[in-house]
């Protein structure tokens, strides 16, 4: 029986853990990894500032999923079997450790990238996988006979036996071409992890401030989430406005970016309490201006800001704050309405929604139910995490799964089962 050939398209996180899984699995057969671009694990190596987020210390399987605005169901089992404890150990066998942040994230201790990357590529070596980079597939085809066809971009036609599709997130339809032109479905990729643009100067002016507990809404939607908010030069980002824009991807680009925000500034009080609070400082320090008197957690430039919007002068005092000064400032701080004119991206952790169907794909191999011998893994499927390490995972999982299967597969046919 002749060698049997896989070819693993994309040389991010999950085309190399996928190639070495299979090569280490299976040595007897010939393992190649191609990349379009001229570098392997670019996402890896620009990922955590160039420190690697590779992955979340959130060790319980269903826990974890929560994470996945989409794909979280599709996650369950696979988790079950490779999750971020199975990272860490992954790596810390191969002489890399990792260390857990305050909140929660995993990078390696040299706190540099380039560690990861190091270790990926001496182990795919080290397996015998064969690596090529600006190798673009042109063309992907079925054979009749079983296997495919790929036709790179140099005009070279290789035959094999499995291909393994981790070409990485479609920023557009046509990155998803490939499985398209095999029988796929492509779910139509939009953004998500973004932040709001909010060209609004008294906003703008308070540029860099970061406010620990906002709860951030979009009316209509039934998108609302808690947490830090920070104000850029350009409105509004932080781990409470990128969980927003990863839940209500399609829907808020369905609104063309186009909405009103809402932000309660304290979600830990209402009316009343505010109204109380407003009441004990009239009457602890009557002489003191109202714009210099701001409530906990609220930083003072802030605090000023909202005072103003809520159209008390500057120059009032608690002894003249009066009952409708108060009611217009209660209604400020719990929903300072905002336009949000369009997105911000992070262009060099862009993340999307959409990809290859998942009802197409079997998670216990990470397999094609269309085409028999090709498989899928990352960021080309419908899913996407929050941020924090969890699309990083999500590739180590289903790249993992991909290469046991081909591997075991490969192996079964050598021993002809």
């Amino acid at each position: 029986m002749s060698r049997q050939r896989v070819i693993v398209v994309g040389g991010g996180a999950a085309g190399f853990l996928g190639a070495i899984t299979c090569a280490t699995g299976a040595p007897e057969a010939e393992v190649t990894l191609v990349e379009k671009g001229p570098e392997f694990l670019s996402k890896v190596r620009i990922s955590g500032g160039g420190r690697c987020n590779v992955t979340h210390a959130c060790f319980d399987p269903r826990d974890l999923t929560t994470q996945y605005p989409r794909g979280r169901r599709a996650l369950i089992a696979p988790f079950h079997r490779f999750q971020p404890r199975d990272t860490a150990r992954w790596f810390e066998s191969r002489g890399v450790a990792l260390k857990v942040e305050s909140d929660g994230r995993m990078f390696p201790t040299t706190d540099s990238s380039q560690t990861i990357i190091d270790c990926l590529v001496r182990e795919a070596k080290a397996a015998g996988v064969r690596l090529f980079t600006q190798r673009g597939v042109e063309q992907l085809q079925h054979r009749p006979d079983g296997g495919f066809e790929l036709t790179f971009s140099n005009g070279d036609v290789v035959e094999c036996d499995r291909v393994l599709l981790a070409t990485g997130g479609c920023r557009a339809a046509i990155a998803g071409r490939l499985a398209v032109s095999i029988g796929h479905t492509l779910e139509p990729p939009v953004p998500s992890l973004f932040a709001f643009e909010i060209n609004v100067p008294w906003l703008r002016g308070l540029a860099g401030i970061s406010v620990e507990s906002v709860e951030v809404s979009v009316p209509g939607t039934g998108c609302r989430e808690c947490g830090v908010v920070l104000i850029t030069h350009r409105g509004v980002s932080g781990p409470v406005v990128l969980r927003l824009s990863a839940w209500g991807a399609r829907e808020l680009h369905s609104l063309d970016y186009q909405f009103e925000l809402h932000l309660n500034w304290v979600p830990h009080l209402n009316a009343e309490a505010l109204s109380g609070t407003f009441e004990a400082s009239r009457a602890r320090q009557p002489s003191r201006l109202v714009v210099n008197s701001p409530i906990p957690h609220l930083p003072g430039r802030l605090w000023e800001q909202l005072v103003l919007l809520a159209g008390v002068d500057r120059t009032t005092r608690w002894a003249a704050f009066s009952r409708s000064m108060q009611h217009s400032l209660v209604q400020q701080l719990i929903r300072t309405c905002l336009p949000v004119t369009g997105k911000s991206l992070n262009r060099d952790e862009f993340v999307t929604c959409g990809g290859v169907r998942l009802s197409e794909v079997d998670f216990k191999t990470m397999e094609s139910r269309i085409r028999p011998g090709l498989y899928f893994a990352g960021e080309l499927l419908d899913i996407d995490g929050i941020t924090g390490g969890f699309n990083f995972q999500a590739a180590w999982t289903t790249g993992w799964i991909a290469g046991q299967a081909m591997a075991g597969c490969v192996s079964s046919l050598d021993k002809g089962d």
